[in-house]
Order: structure tokens, then sequence, then C-alpha cells
């Protein structure tokens, strides 16, 4: 599991990906003003895992062989992941694969309550209708 925090021009994002058996799942949190330590550590106590749980949509990925790598190399690495800014493509693909199924979700969602409210709205019509005419 990797959390990477960083400045986006207008907020400051987590993304936060997991992987499990060759499957990626990736989440998006936005902190708005720059978080401190406290408030990072207490994402990751408290809203991490309710944030994981919600998430339906995973990615496949390669996992790569586990090799020795030289301390230079490792060094370099790591540098590199400090200066690189902003999340993995299989990260960006996870989350934008969830905001799709979200989108489809509320839209369903929407379709059947807005449904829902012309059938209240034309059986409060049609019950007004029989009402007027009632006495003749």
């Amino acid at each position: 599991m990797k959390l990477t925090v960083f400045h986006d021009g207008q907020f400051w994002i987590g993304v936060v990906e997991a992987q499990d058996r060759g499957k990626l799942k990736a989440a998006r949190h936005i902190f708005g003003k720059e978080p401190q330590d406290e408030e990072i550590l207490e994402f990751i106590r408290y809203r991490l895992d309710s944030l994981l749980e919600r998430l339906t949509q995973e990615v496949a990925v390669k996992p790569g062989e586990p090799k020795r790598v030289s301390p230079k190399r490792l060094a370099r690495q790591a540098a590199a992941e400090l200066n690189r800014k902003g999340a993995s493509t299989f990260a960006q693909e996870a989350i934008r694969l969830e905001y799709e199924q979200r989108k489809r979700t509320r839209k369903l969602e929407s379709r059947e309550q807005r449904e829902a409210e012309q059938a209240r709205l034309r059986e409060l019509k049609v019950r007004k209708a029989k009402e007027k005419h009632r006495g003749h």
C-alpha cells in the first residue's frame, strides 16, 4: 500500500494505492490546505479503511520479480520517487474506473428518483381530476 501526497496546483491531494494479488485499487482524498503530519496520520488511522472498503474497481498489474537491488540504485529509486509528482498510471486508471462506476450509479439513482417524482405528480393530478368530477 502506498500513500502519495502532492499539490495539484489548487489543492493538496492524497492518492492511496493498494495492491493485492496482482490487482490495484486506488482512491483519491482531497486534503485542501497543506496537511500537517498529524492530519496525514489521522487520515491513515481513521479514514483510510473506510475509503478502501468503498472501492469496487480494480486494475490488473503485473507484479514485479523481487530481486536484489544495489544500495546506490535503491537510493536513486528513492530520490526519483520523492521527485515524482502525482499517482502512477495504474492508479490513475483505477481512479478513473471508480469515478465512472460512481457516475453510472448516481445517474441511475437520479433517474429512478425523477421517475418516481413524475409518477407521484401524475397520481396527484389524476386524483384531483377525479375529485372534481365526483358530484356529476
